[in-house]
């Protein structure tokens, strides 16, 4: 995959004896034009080995491969249209597949232009009854986001909408739990039963900021008597379930490989950013650029997964510089984040501070914490944690872990959320949570991290 990009869509399907997976690589998505390169690879075991990836077309994102009963094999995806009179989304095209030629091969057509929703993109064919059913995103992937179904006696169509446009949307109910309901694909049980996930989110109630991030949610559907897709349960559809269990987590760092919780940012090896060896039971994160920098960051963190939880570590750091940095650490991008760290002042020796980064503002001049830092002792662990209670974010400070001190004042949690900074459905991942280290001397300070918790409340 070339660098810089982003892999993107992944659709796996399963047909003659092999697993296929078609995915996009985006080399460029930004202004009016985007290059989305559109791959098909394939496996006879979901483990690999995968075959090299064909390249099958460059003319829009969200690839899928339907196994017609036929035998013929037919991809689609959506079209991106540049022409600057257009909303960027011209329709689903369609083209046959020969896996002996290894490309798509004969005719290729617009099929599906979308319906007054528009932003028709996320294709998925199915064959059901004599009918070819075409499920697509549409609405945006934000609070306007949509499944549509449409469908045709003939592959290539003419494609009849939906007599109720959508399958399924929260657009029209701003009071329900489950928003921006979209980009779904379905499956059949053994028992014949019909399964839809599909992608959504939960904002904080009474807001419409999600810092969980875009989630998967499951919905049991059903197929009416004249043969349209609906859900099983329309009251409950969009209400989220109740929680499995309670999650607490101690993650201590004694093993070879950090646990699978734990992701960090763009490197693809971690030797330049930690090691879990040069201090048997401690995470050691070498310090890197800045936590506004979109190259190389020293943070290993997890996903935040409830509304109320807390979280904690145990720092060993000792810097002599105000431009070396280590702590906990609340992060969605470069330009969303609150800080609580370790840091050096010229005259007060060892202190904590805070720095928080809150979309379009800076919060870190009107922190008071900014002005009357907290002085530590010249050596030795400082535990850091933090509390968030809905939008409520408070940080604490203890010695030995018994006797928790509040650090700062109270920050606003919600502002690290998808609908923040960029706007409504710009941005996906949800808030992460960890632990960071900089060194802004070019020195690569390390700080010793010897656990992480992370506890549901």
């Amino acid at each position: 995959v070339p660098d810089p990009c982003g892999v993107w869509a992944p659709c796996l399907t399963y047909s003659d004896g092999l697993f296929w997976l078609c995915y996009t690589v985006v080399t460029r998505f930004d202004g009016d034009f985007k290059d989305t390169h559109n791959f098909l690879t394939w496996s006879s075991n979901i483990d690999g080995d995968w075959a090299d990836p064909v390249h099958l077309n460059s003319s829009g994102f969200d690839p899928s491969l339907f196994h017609d009963d036929t035998g013929r094999k037919w991809f689609t995806n959506m079209v991106w249209d540049h022409r600057p009179d257009r909303t960027y989304f011209r329709g689903i095209v369609l083209q046959e597949y020969d896996h002996h030629e290894r490309k798509l091969i004969g005719h290729r057509s617009i099929i599906f232009d979308g319906t007054r929703a528009d932003f028709t993109e996320g294709p998925h064919l199915y064959k059901r009854n004599g009918f070819y059913y075409l499920m697509t995103a549409e609405g945006g992937t934000g609070y306007g986001h949509a499944i549509t179904m449409a469908r045709s006696k003939d592959i290539w169509g003419p494609y009849e909408e939906d007599p109720k446009l959508h399958v399924m949307t929260a657009s029209d109910k701003p009071e329900v739990p489950l928003q921006r309901t979209g980009h779904a694909s379905l499956v059949s049980d053994v028992d014949d039963n019909w399964w839809m996930a599909h992608l959504c989110s939960r904002p904080l109630p009474g807001t419409r900021r999600s810092p969980l991030g875009r989630e998967t949610a499951l919905q049991k559907v059903t197929w009416d008597d004249d043969g349209w897709l609906r859900l099983t349960d329309t009251q409950g559809a969009y209400e989220q379930g109740a929680p499995l269990w309670r999650e607490e987590v101690v993650y201590k760092f004694a093993e070879d490989n950090l646990h699978k919780d734990f992701q960090w940012l763009r490197i693809p090896t971690s030797d330049e950013l930690f090691s879990l060896d040069e201090r048997p039971g401690a995470l050691r994160l070498y310090g890197r650029d800045s936590l506004g920098s979109l190259y190389t960051s020293a943070l290993v963190a997890r996903r935040q997964q409830h509304f109320d939880f807390d979280i904690s570590t145990c720092v060993d750091f000792d810097p002599y510089s105000f431009q070396q940095m280590a702590g906990l650490v609340l992060y969605y991008n470069a330009h969303k984040f609150h800080y609580l760290y370790v840091t050096h002042d010229h005259e007060l020796g060892r202190i904590l501070q805070i720095m928080s980064c809150g979309a379009d503002e800076n919060l870190h001049e009107s922190n008071p914490l900014a002005r009357s830092p907290v002085c530590l002792n010249a050596e030795g662990d400082v535990r850091l944690k933090a509390s968030v209670r809905g939008a409520e974010l408070q940080f604490f400070w203890s010695v030995d872990g018994s006797d928790w001190q509040s650090v700062g004042q109270v920050l606003d949690a919600s502002l690290l959320s998808d609908e923040t900074g960029k706007g409504e459905g710009a941005n996906f991942t949800g808030t992460f949570v960890g632990m960071a280290c900089q060194d802004l001397t070019g020195n690569r300070l390390s700080a010793d991290f010897f656990e992480f918790q992370y506890s549901e409340h």
